[in-house]
């Protein structure tokens, strides 16, 4: 599974940021978790970790200092724990554990290895994703234009895709290869913004699933404040980060497999698949069609969560929960809707946007673009001489991504050979044939075979 991060763009909600976050649980209770949990998570860390003091167990499991002092002192009424130095100040107490805590935490290991940031219930997780929902966003022509401003793209095309980022339901890019799709769908995060809490895992019927992941979950940092005293109830809940909207993209490796929970048995606990990461965001299935998997399958197992948006998964143990599907999905195909086998599935698919050759005049301001970027002199006769002499003498539409690969091909020759990168004729002609010579030949032994 591939999920890609990619580069940060301009937070439209960044001042309001902080409010994302829920407070940080002052009791046991506010956690939402048990106390047995809390017990074995406080055992598991002082067990792999030696952290002793009050202060780096709060750090580590990202809890107020009075919820982890109140465990501890449960652990030490039932001879868990025991004090191994007193400071000047509460938060500079030391625990260490005792014969039996030593030997139900490595029990308790060897069933369950996580140790990290407590997690956080079920349903709280549920809440703080419908409450910071993708599809409350509203999304103007005017800030679609903005967002787009630094890219060639039509007109009428960003009118689709801001109306189908905003209606909150399927898409699918259709077209050619080379015409932009995959490029065009993970631009569309740039219509997806704002800050969001993503934790670091949630608890479900006492197992632990890992939900944060620095492939594509990007955090966001605000003015640092220096963390706050054990009793203070103003300061958010670190079980929770503070990020980007995601955006997750899966290519052709996706199978059936990946849309489950995945489960170590080793260290025993769960990793979120890839459209739980990206609740909240912007999820892509690239080359759809191309998939280990066929559109049938892939709509049979998503058909209730496109439609009711939640999703059910299942532990080991056969339980079942729900969690919230809710994220601006987009499919990219290079087949056309009617080879996709599944009318249903389409049906589903709010949106089905076509993307193209483009214009002439467009094709010439990606070219322009693309010489700056190589560093290439641009000249209006040598772009004029590959629409003419090259592209309609071959019949090959103007797809966005022939510029930057053609002057790409270019550049590197120029430096193997020792001479200025220009749009010469014998650089042309060489990157035009090592860039499409192979595919004509491919084409020519096809339709041999087709007539043999």
């Amino acid at each position: 599974m591939s999920l890609l991060q990619f580069p940060a763009v301009p937070n439209r909600n960044v001042h309001d940021a902080r409010a994302a976050l829920p407070r940080a649980p002052q009791t046991l209770e506010e956690t939402g978790l048990s106390s047995t949990f809390l017990v074995e998570l406080v055992a598991k860390t002082m067990f792999q970790l030696g952290l002793t003091r009050l202060t780096e167990l709060s750090a580590q499991l990202c809890l107020a200092g009075t919820v982890v002092e109140a465990v501890c002192q449960f652990m030490r009424r039932e001879t868990l724990l025991e004090v191994t130095r007193r400071g000047q100040h509460e938060a500079d107490v030391q625990f260490d554990l005792t014969q039996a805590g030593r030997a139900r935490a490595a029990e308790w290991m060897a069933r369950s290895s996580y140790v990290g940031a407590a997690p956080v219930p079920l349903d709280a997780y549920t809440e703080r994703v419908r409450a910071q929902s993708v599809t409350a966003q509203s999304i103007t022509v005017g800030e679609v234009r903005a967002a787009f401003a630094d890219l060639v793209v039509p007109e009428r095309l960003l009118d689709l895709l801001g109306t189908a980022v905003n209606s909150g339901r399927p898409m699918l890019l259709h077209g050619p290869a080379g015409s932009g799709k995959t490029y065009l769908a993970q631009q569309l995060r740039r219509l997806v913004t704002g800050a969001i809490a993503i934790p670091y895992a949630i608890s479900v019927h006492g197992e632990v699933i890992r939900v944060f992941d620095a492939q594509c979950h990007r955090p966001i940092t605000l003015d640092a404040t220096p963390r706050a005293a054990l009793d203070n109830r103003a300061r958010p809940d670190s079980r929770w980060v503070l990020c980007e909207r995601p955006c997750v993209v899966s290519g052709g490796e996706l199978t059936l497999a990946m849309l489950d929970l995945s489960f170590d048995s080793r260290a025993g606990y769960y990793e979120a698949p890839p459209h739980f990461k990206a609740n909240n965001g912007l999820f892509i299935v690239d080359d759809l069609g191309r998939q280990v998997i066929s559109p049938r399958e892939l709509m049979n197992r998503w058909v209730v969560p496109m439609e009711r948006r939640h999703d059910h998964l299942m532990l080991r143990n056969g339980g079942k929960f729900t969690i919230p599907f809710d994220m601006v999905l987009v499919f990219s195909s290079n087949l056309r809707p009617d080879q996709l086998e599944d009318a249903a599935f389409l049906r589903r698919l709010g949106h089905k946007i076509a993307i193209g050759p483009v214009s002439q005049a467009d094709y010439a301001l990606i070219f322009e673009r693309a010489c700056a970027a190589e560093g290439i002199p641009h000249e209006s006769g040598a772009f004029e001489r590959l629409v003419g002499t090259y592209h309609q003498a071959h019949g090959r539409p103007l797809l966005a991504c022939y510029p930057q690969d053609l002057l790409h091909l270019i550049a590197s020759r120029a430096r193997f050979l020792g001479v200025p990168a220009e749009f010469s004729p014998e650089l042309l002609d060489w990157a035009w044939e090592a860039y499409f010579g192979n595919e004509a030949l491919i084409e020519a032994a096809s339709e041999t075979g087709s007539r043999g």
